[in-house]
């Protein structure tokens, strides 16, 4: 019965190309904004990713996200190192800043500005050059794609000069640090440079980056330092989770991706509904046929499931693969699209919504082949 179910599927080959197509597209728009949606929110905390040595920010109590500073007092610092279970804590300054060449080309940076004697939060992939030089006078290192976003075109080369708030500043590292959710251009420099480059009030210190002594935890250690200063501790993941959920809670992007997904579910079901539908009516008579020879309900519907099951495995390898392509071209570094992939848990439940898809396509023709009269065959 099986390979009479596949020669029926195959052999009207324009309703199987058009189940095929139904398929995929749903797949490819089910996938490939599932994938950007996880992208986009990763990037909002990218920064906090990116600062590898530290496992406890220390901020502003009313922060709600990283892109929330308010600046602490200098004497804050002092205070969180005195906590017990801290093993250092160290200055993070974090701010945008206007990026000038002396070509004329003008765009927006995001400034992190690093403790001076350990340069703890510069990112540790770097393309060229050394972060050591970063204590070289107006040193900074800049991210690959915001260096060819600067000088579009041209090889990465040391040495380069910007404008940075109308401040001279000298490119001797190029890194590849992750993709920011707030700008195109990531730059590091010592913590006392990036306060000269900006104009700056009373408070000056973003956050305070630390460390748990071994032994201890951080989220405990976080929980001593909120105790005894009454600023806002976070272990690193709790801050980035806090950070996610504020764009996911605050801003209109899962609604924006939400109603995409649904609108490709919905595309797939009417468009496999309709034409399987289609299929089912001009193969009644085959249906019929194989009733009268005395073919149970049962074995019936094993056979529209079969089909149904090759059409879904094939429209989903299609439209995966498709989804698949796009993350490994269009997402190559230094493009505006760089760190968006296609997590596996994506694709994995993009699976569960195709067969969803498949099931829901069937239902209305998996009724007309139960209550079909085997007569038919005879009219």
């Amino acid at each position: 019965m099986a390979v009479v179910a596949l020669r029926m599927l195959f052999g009207d080959r324009a309703k199987y190309l058009g189940l095929v197509f139904g398929v995929a597209f749903a797949t490819l728009l089910v996938t490939q904004q599932g994938g950007m949606f996880v992208g986009l929110m990763t990037r909002t905390a990218s920064v906090i990713e990116d600062v590898r040595e530290a496992d406890i920010w220390v901020m502003d109590p009313q922060a709600l996200y990283i892109d929330t500073v308010r600046a602490l007092r200098d004497t804050d610092l002092g205070r969180v190192r005195g906590v017990p279970g801290v093993a250092w804590a160290v200055p993070f300054y974090k701010a945008s800043a206007p990026v000038k060449t002396l070509d004329g080309r003008i765009d927006n940076a995001l400034l992190l500005g690093l403790d001076d004697a350990t340069l703890i939060g510069v990112s540790h992939d770097v393309k060229l050059g050394r972060v050591e030089d970063l204590r070289q006078p107006d040193a900074i290192a800049i991210d690959e794609a915001g260096y060819l976003r600067l000088w579009p075109g041209e090889k990465l080369r040391l040495g380069r000069e910007l404008e940075l708030n109308d401040h001279r500043a000298m490119v001797v590292a190029i890194t590849g640090a992750s993709a920011a959710f707030t700008a195109n251009i990531i730059i590091h420099t010592p913590y006392t440079r990036a306060l000269d480059y900006l104009p700056q009030g009373r408070d000056t210190l973003s956050f305070v980056l630390a460390r748990a002594a071994p032994g201890q935890t951080p989220a405990a250690v976080a929980r001593a330092i909120a105790a005894r200063t009454g600023l806002q501790a976070l272990s690193s993941a709790d801050f980035r989770w806090k950070t996610i959920d504020y764009y996911l809670a605050k801003t209109g992007i899962p609604i924006s991706f939400g109603l995409v997904i649904v609108l490709g579910v919905v595309v797939g079901i009417a468009i496999v509904g309709l034409t399987f539908n289609m299929f089912v009516a001009e193969n009644l008579r085959q249906y019929g046929a194989l009733k009268a020879m005395g073919l149970s309900d049962l074995r019936l519907v094993g056979l529209v499931l079969l089909q149904g099951t090759v059409v879904g495995l094939m429209g989903f390898g299609i439209g995966l693969g498709l989804a698949a392509s796009f993350f490994e071209f269009a997402t190559q570094p230094p493009g505006a699209l760089r760190g968006f992939s296609l997590p596996w848990w994506v694709a994995a439940g993009d699976a569960g919504l195709t067969a969803l898809i498949v099931l829901l396509a069937m239902f209305a023709s998996l009724r007309r082949v139960l209550v079909l009269d085997p007569a038919i065959v005879f009219r």
